[in-house]
């Protein structure tokens, strides 16, 4: 018969559980996980650096197919994405739609993996 192995007994004196202030709540967890996901594709984050470094920091979507190869109708399913996330903003101008960078979805991401998912310093 295989050994059981013991649940191990938390001792109160040494026990740290989180401050229940400090943790991510259910709503929160969401939305940053919308981000990072949309952040886990390596087409959207070089969709990202070209509309950062388009003239005037915003980009038609014909001039983002060509760049990452892909069809426009790809292209706009991964910008729809972004948008959805919250990290860039989608103007209709015309039959092209231009997008900009959000930086306040950029920075909440940046500012919550470290405000909330960094270990404090001992």
């Amino acid at each position: 018969m295989p050994a059981t192995r013991q649940p191990a007994t938390a001792d109160p004196d040494t026990c740290r559980c989180p401050d229940a202030g400090s943790v991510l709540d259910q709503a929160a967890a969401e939305h940053l996980a919308r981000g990072f996901k949309a952040l886990g594709d390596p087409t959207r984050i070089r969709l990202l650096s070209l509309i950062a470094t388009a003239e005037g920091g915003e980009a038609c979507i014909c001039n983002l197919t060509g760049p990452v190869g892909l069809s426009q109708p790809t292209v706009s399913h991964h910008m729809k994405q972004l948008v959805d996330a919250g990290l860039v903003r989608r103007e209709q101008r015309g039959k092209w739609a231009y997008y900009t960078i959000l930086p306040d979805g950029l920075d909440t991401l940046s500012h919550t993996l470290h405000t909330h998912l960094t270990p404090p310093l001992v």
